[in-house]
Order: C-alpha cells, then structure tokens, then sequence
C-alpha cells in the first residue's frame, strides 16, 4: 500500500512552523515544483528523502509515513479473511478507505472485537485440548466413575437385599464410607485443576499489544539507552571479564547469588523465570552458553535498577491495556537496557557500519549471541545516527512467530505462519549457517532477509536439539551497506525469490508452496512461482 496521505501530513507540519515550499524545497534539495506534488499527494515519498524531511520538520519519521494508519489498516484487511465473515466477500483494498474516512473510529472499533474474538477462540481451542488430551484430567474422571459405581452398587445392595446379617451390612457401609471420601478427594483435585493459579496463558491479546508497543516507540527507547549507560558505569563494564563484574555488582548491591543447575535438576523452563526474590537467588542453565549468562546477568541488573525507568515507558503508553501486556513488556524492556549494556550505542553502531552489519564479527567483538546482535541492531534508530533500518522475526519449528519487531512497509503477518518460502523458514534446513535471500513481493517491493536456526540450548542426551529461526529483514536500498549484499544482482530485473505474506491472503496464483488456500480473492493476472 502506498503512504497514506503523507503530503498532507508535510504540508500540515510545514505550515505549522512558518516555511514556505520554497524554502524547505531548498533545504531538501529539490526543486519546488516536486515538494508541490509531493504535498499534493501526487508523488510518493519514501527512504532518505522522506528522511530528510522528518529531519528538516523535526519529527519523527512515522508521523510521515503512516506506519500506524498502515497497521491498522492491514488488521481491517486481515477481518476479511477471517473464516466466519468471509462470506461476505468483503474485499480487503476496501479497508484503506474505511481507516481514512470520518468514520476510522470504527475500524478501530472492529479490529478490537476482531482480536477478543480471537482471544476467545484461543481459549476455548486450549480448553478443548486440556479436556481432550490432559492425563491428569482424565485419570481423575475415571477415578471419580470407578467410586461412584462402587457406591451405586454397595447402596442397591443395601437397598434390595434384606438378609444381610449385621457384619455383612456393617462391611458394605465401610465401603460406601471409603469410596465416598475418595471420591470427595478426587472432585477437589479435580476442581483445584480449574482453580488453582496456574493460569492459562492466551497469547494473542497481549503479544499484540506489545507489538503495537514497540511500534509506536519505533523500537527505541532514548530513556533506557540512558539508564544503560548509567548502569555500565555503576557496575563498571569497561573491559575485562563483564560476566564477572557484573555478577559481582549484584552480590555486592542486591545480595544476589548464582545458583547454576543442571537441566531437569531445577533449572528453570524458558518460561519460568530464573530469578527468585525471596531467595535473591538466579539459577542459570550449567548449559548455558556464555553469552546467554552475561545476558541473563545484565537483564537482572536492569530489573533491579531501572525499575522506574521501566514502568515510566509502560505507564506512557496507551497500548497496553492488560496486566499480562505490562508484565511482558516490562520483560522486553529490560531485555532492551541487557542489550544496551552488553553493545552501547555509539560503539555498536560504530562497529556496525564499519564491519557492514557482519553479525558474527560484531558477536565476537561485543561477545554477544548471533540472536541477542540482530535484536541490537533493529534498535539504531537514534535521531541523526541511525543505523540501517531492520525488522525482526523470531519462529519456532512448526513456523509459529514467536516474536516479530516490524518495519514500515513490510509486509509482516501477525497471526498464524508467514509465507513458507521465507528465508526464516528455510534456515531449518541448515541449522547455525546464516542463509540470505534476496525476495520480491506481490506489489514488487524487494527486501533482503537474513536468518539462521540458532541453538537455544546445548541439548541433553536423548533429547534433540531445541532450534530457533531468528530473521533480519531490511529494505534491498541498504543491501549494498552490508556483507549481505556482496555478490547479489541489485538491478530490476534481477531474479528474487517470488514470496507473499502469509498463504491466507497472498494473492499470487499457481504457487507450488501454497500451505492453505487465500480466503481474498485472486486478481486475473497470473503471478506464478517457478
């Protein structure tokens, strides 16, 4: 889709501060006639042009190009292809213009039920399962059959058979007695399954609260990149061994002590948290890479530390409107200032540009994981020292995204799998070795994606390997900035792999990978694969 009105939004702000066309055309470098198209909507703006006004304007570059309206408008779109309304035909291009209309409110309003229902389809599906599958659960209703028969049968027979002497009777009560008290025992257990606090977890709401989150901050946060270079300094990460100083600051200012377990011997689920304030006690994986601990140290640190400065972003925002959103984006937040600590701005994006990107070189440098280097990178986006701009996606083997941080334009699903022939996907297929790809979208839009299957955990014995598929996807304008680039065709008509979005609403025809049928329609043109 093309940017949403972004003229209009230039002209507004220009108007606003006093210049005239001629003078912002000139101090953007181009001739006054192009910004009067441009602000009349009858040019597209984007990339270092669309920079250089945000710049010129003083405001950030999403005030430009729409990168809000856009998302909304994609979740209108994707309502359409939702099984239960997709008889309606409701035709997806239609969507732009109900987000542009007076009435955008209401898409607003759509997009919200749209994702409760979602929500609530999520549970019932678990509570399916949980009913279905869960041993526990099923062992008990047996249980609870298995005692009341054995009542049922002793009272008929208490009932029906009037030559029991007294023993006999005495011994059929004892039996309705203990299998009444089993059976009691069983229906609280049975109940303490529905009951007790171990909540089950709907991801959908507050996962996409937090990526609306991080959008809205573009991924970067100026007050936490500030409160990392504070704790640096208080722990003293300035050379030598950072594991050990910053295990040595938590000691000696939180009271803190490592405890590292082996894996099934109490060290924590990836779901679980590591640490337990009570006890002031971290328990790390003895698997653990290296790289991972100094994180896990310097995530503790910044919960510990920057408490105020954390909350203080969540409380600034609108879009986390659950507990559970609060609590993970507090999560993710200190994940950021980890980060920030581990590969300080300037020095990182000094390294960036001068190494090209090289992921691997810049881990070895800061001695940081290939995963925990790309999260870094999308965060450049400083004011006047950016770095190139990425997006971020994270998917598990069976191709859920588990994670995705986006970038404008980019057409990002965010429910369900995206397009199986992404490079995220194909990287299972050669575990630890980074595959590129150059991909062209549908409108022909062409982006590099950069992915590799990284090894959460060293494996124990009899047990496979756990991978995930961690991607980098930047524009193919910056592929020449980066080791990526090297050796690829940049031109036109140079050959990219043909990728949609997600199969649900790729509108190319004849595809030989196609995992599930469009629910949109398909235009006339035929765009094959292969």
């Amino acid at each position: 889709m093309a940017l949403l009105l972004a003229g209009s939004r230039i002209r507004e702000r220009r108007k606003s501060k006093g210049m005239t066309q001629a003078g912002l055309a000139a101090q953007l470098g181009i001739s006054a006639s192009y910004l009067n198209l441009i602000e009349a909507n009858r040019r597209n703006i984007g990339g270092a042009l669309l920079k250089r006004v945000s710049d010129a304007l003083g405001v950030p570059i999403d005030a430009f190009d729409g990168a809000a309206q856009r998302r909304l408008v994609d979740d209108v779109a994707l309502i359409a292809s939702d099984p239960v309304v997709a008889p309606l035909a409701l035709a997806p291009s239609s969507a732009a213009a109900l987000v542009s209309s007076p009435y955008s409110g209401w898409a607003r309003a759509l997009v919200s039920l749209h994702r409760a229902y979602l929500d609530r389809d999520e549970a019932v599906s678990a509570l399916s399962d949980r009913l279905n599958q869960d041993p526990v659960l099923g062992e008990a209703v047996h249980n609870m059959l298995t005692h009341i028969t054995a009542i049922r049968s002793a009272s008929e027979i208490l009932e029906s058979d009037r030559g029991l002497d007294d023993a006999q009777r005495q011994r059929f009560v004892e039996i309705i007695a203990s299998d009444s008290r089993r059976l009691s025992d069983v229906s609280w257990a049975l109940a303490g399954l529905f009951t007790k606090s171990q909540p089950m977890h709907w991801p959908i709401t507050p996962g996409e609260q937090i990526d609306d989150f991080l959008a809205e901050n573009d991924n970067y946060f100026p007050a936490l990149e500030e409160a990392a270079v504070a704790l640096r300094d208080a722990v003293g990460l300035h050379g030598g061994d950072i594991g050990s100083a910053l295990l040595d600051y938590l000691a000696r200012v939180h009271g803190v002590t490592l405890r590292v377990a082996m894996p099934g011997a109490g060290a924590p689920a990836q779901t679980s948290s590591p640490y337990d304030p009570v006890s002031r006690t971290l328990t790390l994986s003895e698997r653990a890479a290296e790289s991972t601990r100094r994180f896990r140290l310097a995530q503790l640190c910044a919960e510990l530390d920057a408490g105020d400065a954390i909350s203080a972003q969540i409380e600034a925002s609108a879009c986390l409107a659950s507990a559970e959103a609060r609590l993970g984006s507090a999560r993710v937040l200190a994940s950021y200032i980890a980060g920030a600590m581990l590969m300080p701005y300037g020095d990182f994006r000094a390294a960036a540009v001068a190494l090209r990107y090289d992921i691997d070189r810049l881990g070895d440098m800061f001695r940081t994981s290939f995963e925990q280097v790309c999260h870094r990178l999308v965060t450049l986006r400083r004011p006047g020292v950016e770095g190139v701009r990425f997006g971020f996606m994270r998917c598990d083997p069976a191709g859920r995204i588990r994670k995705r941080l986006v970038l404008p334009q980019w057409p990002q699903p965010r429910h369900g799998p995206a397009c199986p022939l992404w490079a995220v996907y194909e990287a299972f297929r050669t575990p630890r070795t980074t595959v590129r790809q150059l991909a062209e979208f549908p409108r022909g839009d062409r982006y590099l994606l950069i992915a590799r299957a990284v090894e959460k955990q060293q494996a124990v014995y009899a047990m496979p390997p756990h991978f995930m598929s961690v991607m980098l996807v930047c524009h193919a304008l910056f592929a020449d900035q980066m080791v990526y680039g090297e050796g690829l065709d940049m031109s036109a008509g140079a050959p990219a792999v043909p990728v949609g979005p997600a199969c649900r609403v790729c509108v190319r025809q004849n595809c030989s990978y196609r995992q599930e049928d469009a629910i949109v329609g398909l235009p006339n043109q035929s765009l094959p694969i292969g």
